[in-house]
Order: structure tokens, then C-alpha cells, then sequence
């Protein structure tokens, strides 16, 4: 027997076992978002990619979540195309009360495959898939204590080939892949309906200026989608609102469309199990041992982007409910995001022109300074304004306002990890009369504060029809700019829905532009949506808070704006999988 750090190799009949809290070399027990961990690039098939939730447009009675896993999937990745792993528990995590500790509802989904024609070394043939996939779906509504088989031979539909192979005669003989798509749609007899399978990367971004250093949009012009027909392989389930209602409310019983009853968070996974034992005869490796979360996903961005390169493996370790027990070690990224260096020309905001028109507050309304290593509103602390605001430390003042040098824990850290209160300050500049701190106009509330990364959507928030003319990929940002400026909605401090309050970071929507708003968040536009204004404006001199540098917010954009395939108007509204003959598909 020979030790090598955590490792314990054993050379016999058996290739090698590896066990310990990293159990083989092969699959690290890390995880990330598009490759976003260190060592999860070795494992693919665990790899969390994309996290959605949103209330379905044509069925407003559901709620869809869509989990997507495996990056940058090559439509033409023959022979052995990527699919779900049979080693791996795929779980969809839902808390829906304060109250409860950890989860209270979760789907959990395991597939298996096996080879209908191994004689060929096609993946379709005669009718016949290599590795034809099904999967069996449980769920737990007790917060994983127990779960309950709820379907068993869930229909996974084979990667889109190529026409030969999935409409010829000597390949599947059907009409189309749409039609494959369609007939995995199952139900289920609580009213659910699940799709697993392969479809177009729904996520749009322009990786290669992103991580060039900032460089998005691109300076020389040239931008492009990083992931531009690529496929994932997606989890979607349309539930019903009374199901994920932690009373078992249908929506039509919420007292107002913010109701904070409504609210639930959302994060996925992905675990293995901890013992992995290689058969020195080829035969599929065994895997035994407790299971263990290898990869975990809840707002988008958050692990690519927030969190720096040597926390990123610890980070996807833990769950959500272990954020707030490590604050000291990661609530300082959120606090002081290392993106705002790169917005703020005292630190580094000139060595990045791309971002030249995202510049954080530092003399908002004449005092307040939002800049790495300021105090933002902490000097507030203890003075009587704040009594009965979100920021009271009778209230929530302690998570919010939690030290001097903390500048972000006002508007970043509780975006991704409590949600934002229908509380003032919390409510549009709109009727506040220049006072961030009084009560104003109510578009947001999607408050579940468990101190955990992950989605949260306001299930009562109603959705905004793809086809409006006013629905935006800007989401939240949307809503609150027709708040502050539309007459429609800016002539009075009363509760109305305005379009997009249903998107992102309320939940998150297929066609959100997470990457820019996210940006646009760091540069303080959520701060100034509350009244805590950009620099340039001067109360009782500059007419309007809508002022350039705010203006240069609102229309900064990273050059990629939408996907690059469109969405289907009815679930599972994925666009069907790249076809890996097809001219457009991607060369690498």
C-alpha cells in the first residue's frame, strides 16, 4: 500500500481505488458553472452549467426550472457523444420557508443507459441507440428526509446527429428532432411536467473578452458568443405554483403581487459517489461510498465571476445553507467585488476601457461612497433614520450593514444571498422626494433571507408576454427604469405591476441578459434605482437623477445581447440541440 496525500492507492486484481474527501483523479469533487472551478474541467458530465426559474408565460399556474449541465457540448463530439452520467445524482433544490432549516423540497433524477447495438460504432443505426438514456425522477418534499419514486423510464432523446441519423430510414425514421423533444415531455400525476435531454446552450456571452482581462465589449470590435451553438444537456420541470407554495397556495390567494409567502430559492446539483473502483478488465468502474456534492449552481455568474480563483473548489463544496457559517471568508467578495476595482478609476478603471462607462458611486448624494474598501451607507449605523427600514438592526440590519469597509453589502451581497425586501430602502427613488431612506415605490420583493447563493423568484410576481413590446432581456433593470421615468407607473407610489418585475435577479428567465445586468449591478445600478444617485447629480441643481453616468449604465452593453437560437413559445421553450452536420455548427 502507498499513501500519497489524501490519497490511498491500492495495486491488485482492481486498476486502483482512490477514497478519501477527493476520491479519484478522474472526477474532482469540486464543481462550477461553464468550467468555472479549477478542477471540475475533468469532470464534464457533473458540471452544473446553467440555473433558471421562472414563471411559464403561457401556463402562469407553473413555475419551470431548467438546470442545464455539460459545457460546450460539440454538436458533431462522435463517436461518443456526451449524455447524462449513470454515476451521478442530479438534484434540483427548492427552499420555500424561513422557518424550516435547509431544503423543503427537492427532485432528484439518476439516468442509466445501456447499448441497444453494440456491434456498431454508430450512435444510431437501424432504429437503435448507443447509449439509448432513461432516467427515474423522485422527490422529496420533507426536505430530503425521505423521497418518493415518481417516474421510472423517463424518455431521453438522442443527440441531433445529423438527418441520416435521425430522420432517415436507417436511422430513427421520425419526422424531426422536435418531434423526439416532444414525445420526452412526461407528466406526472401531481400535474409536473419533465424534460431531460440535449438542447441548445440557452446562456449567451462573450466568454473570450470577458476573461481577456475585462475586455467586453470588445475593443477591436469583434465580439462573439463563447458559446454559440454549442449544446448542454437540460433538466426542466414545469410544477405547479401550489406545489412549491410552502402553504399550498394557488396563486390567485396571494393578498398582492409581491406577496413575500410566495417566495422561493432555487439552487441545482450535482453529487458522486465517494469511492470509485477502476475493473482492470474495461468493465464500467463500480462506485460505492457515501454520496457527496461535487457541483452546485444557484445565480449565474456568481462562482465565474465574484469568487477568485483559489476559493472557487471550496466554494462549489459547500451548500447555499453553509454560506452564511463561511461569511468571513467569502462575504468580503461580495462585499468588495474584485470587478469593482475595474469600474473605479482611484484603483484600476482606466487599465480597463471596455468598462469605461460602468463607474461606481463615490459621492452619492454628496456623502456616500461605494468604492472597494468605503463604507457605503454603514455610516448610518445606529442613526435613528434608519428605524423600521430593511436596514434596522432590528430588522435586518445586522446581515445588510454588517462592518465599516463593507460597501456591497447593501445592494451585491444581498442580490445573490437574501433577495431584496419590499422594505424601504428597497423601493424605487419614485415618490421618495429625494430621501433614499423613505418608503417609495414597491417593485421588487423576492426576500428569503437564509444567507444562501442561489435563484429566488417571487411566484405572485405575474409575467411579462415574450411578444410585449416593453419586455426586456434587461429584467429588474427594466422594470425599475419604467418605474422612474414612465408616467404610467411614475406618478405615484402605489404597487403596480410593471413589465419585467418577473425577471432577473426575480427569478431568472430564458432570455436575460444576466452577464450585462449583473455588470451593470457592480457599477452601483441598483443603488442608484433606490436614490443613492451617480456622482453627477447634484439635488437642487442637476434637474434630473437621470444623469450621463447613469445614462452610461443603462446603455452599456458586452456586444452579446440574446441567444443565438430562439426559444419555443411552450415548455420545455429550449431551442432543440445544434445538429452536428450542420454548416453553422462551431470549429475548434
Amino acid at each position: 500500500m502507498m499513501i500519497f496525500r489524501d490519497y490511498t492507492l491500492y495495486v491488485g486484481r482492481k486498476a486502483f481505488l482512490l477514497t478519501g474527501m477527493i476520491c479519484f483523479l478522474a472526477f474532482s469533487l469540486r464543481a462550477s458553472s461553464h468550467r468555472e472551478a479549477p478542477l471540475i474541467a475533468n469532470d464534464p458530465l457533473a458540471d452544473n452549467t446553467d440555473l433558471y426559474a421562472f414563471r411559464s408565460p403561457d401556463n402562469p399556474d407553473m413555475i419551470t426550472i431548467i438546470a442545464n449541465y455539460i459545457p460546450a457540448e460539440l454538436p458533431y463530439g462522435g463517436p461518443n457523444y456526451f449524455s447524462f452520467g449513470q454515476n451521478i445524482r442530479y438534484e434540483i433544490h427548492i427552499d420555500n420557508n424561513i422557518a424550516t432549516p435547509g431544503d423543503d423540497i427537492i427532485y432528484r433524477f439518476t439516468f442509466e443507459q445501456v447499448n441497444e447495438d453494440p456491434t456498431t460504432f454508430f450512435n444510431i443505426r437501424l432504429g437503435l441507440q448507443n447509449l439509448k438514456t432513461t432516467y427515474t425522477m423522485e422527490r422529496s418534499m420533507d426536505g430530503g428526509a425521505n423521497f418518493v419514486t415518481v417516474l421510472t423510464g423517463g424518455i431521453v432523446p438522442p443527440n441531433n446527429i445529423g438527418p441520416r441519423s435521425i430522420e432517415g430510414g436507417a436511422g430513427l425514421n421520425v419526422p424531426n428532432y422536435r418531434s423526439l423533444m416532444t414525445d420526452a415531455i412526461m407528466t406526472t400525476g401531481q400535474g409536473e411536467s419533465v424534460f431531460c435531454g440535449p438542447v441548445d446552450d440557452p446562456f449567451f456571452v462573450d466568454l473570450g473578452g470577458i476573461f481577456d482581462l475585462g475586455d467586453a465589449p470588445r475593443q477591436d470590435g469583434n465580439v462573439r458568443d463563447g458559446v454559440s451553438k454549442y449544446n448542454v444537456h437540460t433538466i426542466a420541470i414545469q410544477i405547479p405554483i401550489s406545489m412549491l407554495q410552502k402553504d399550498g397556495k394557488n396563486v390567485s390567494q396571494a393578498a398582492n403581487i409581491l406577496d413575500g409567502d410566495f417566495v422561493i430559492g432555487v439552487w441545482a446539483s450535482a453529487s458522486r459517489q465517494s469511492i470509485r473502483t477502476l475493473q482492470s478488465n474495461g468493465a464500467h468502474p463500480d462506485d460505492s461510498g457515501a454520496w457527496i456534492q461535487v457541483s452546485r449552481l444557484g445565480m449565474p455568474l456568481t462562482n465565474e465571476a465574484v469568487i477568485p480563483i483559489g476559493f472557487k473548489d471550496q466554494w462549489n463544496f459547500l451548500t447555499p445553507y453553509q454560506d452564511l457559517a463561511n461569511i468571513s471568508t467569502y462575504g468580503n467578495f461580495f462585499y468588495n467585488p474584485e470587478l469593482a476595482l475595474y469600474m473605479d478609476d482611484s484603483q484600476f478603471g482606466s487599465a480597463v476601457p471596455a468598462f469605461r462607462g460602468l463607474r461606481i458611486q463615490s459621492a452619492s448624494l454628496g456623502s456616500f461612497d461605494f468604492r472597494n474598501g468605503k463604507d457605503g451607507l454603514y455610516g448610518l449605523k445606529g442613526n435613528a433614520a434608519l428605524a423600521g427600514t430593511a436596514l434596522d438592526d432590528a430588522i435586518f440590519g445586522t446581515l445588510l450593514l454588517p462592518a465599516p469597509g463593507s460597501p456591497r453589502s447593501v445592494d451585491l451581497w444581498p442580490i445573490f444571498h437574501t433577495g431584496v425586501p419590499n422594505l424601504a430602502p428597497y423601493h424605487l427613488a419614485t415618490g421618495k422626494g429625494g430621501n433614499p431612506l423613505a418608503n417609495g415605490k414597491p417593485f421588487i420583493n423576492n426576500f428569503l433571507p437564509n444567507g444562501g447563493d442561489m435563484l429566488r423568484l417571487n411566484m405572485a410576481v405575474p409575467t411579462t408576454p415574450r411578444n410585449d413590446p416593453q419586455f426586456s432581456s434587461l429584467g429588474i433593470v427594466s422594470a425599475a427604469v419604467l418605474g422612474l421615468t414612465d408616467p404610467t407607473y411614475a406618478s405615484s407610489i402605489d404597487l403596480q405591476f410593471i413589465p419585467n418585475m418577473d425577471g432577473f435577479p426575480n427569478g431568472r428567465r430564458l432570455e436575460d441578459d444576466v452577464t450585462r445586468i449583473e455588470l451593470q449591478a457592480v457599477s452601483g445600478v441598483a443603488l442608484a434605482a433606490i436614490g443613492l444617485w451617480y456622482d453627477d447629480y447634484f439635488a437642487g441643481s442637476t434637474p434630473s437623477p437621470v444623469t450621463n453616468l447613469l445614462v452610461n449604465v443603462l446603455q452599456y452593453s458586452t456586444g452579446v445581447e440574446a441567444n443565438d437560437a430562439s426559444f419555443e413559445p411552450a415548455f420545455p421553450y429550449l431551442a432543440e440541440p445544434w445538429r452536428g452536420t450542420e454548416t453553422g455548427a462551431p470549429i475548434e
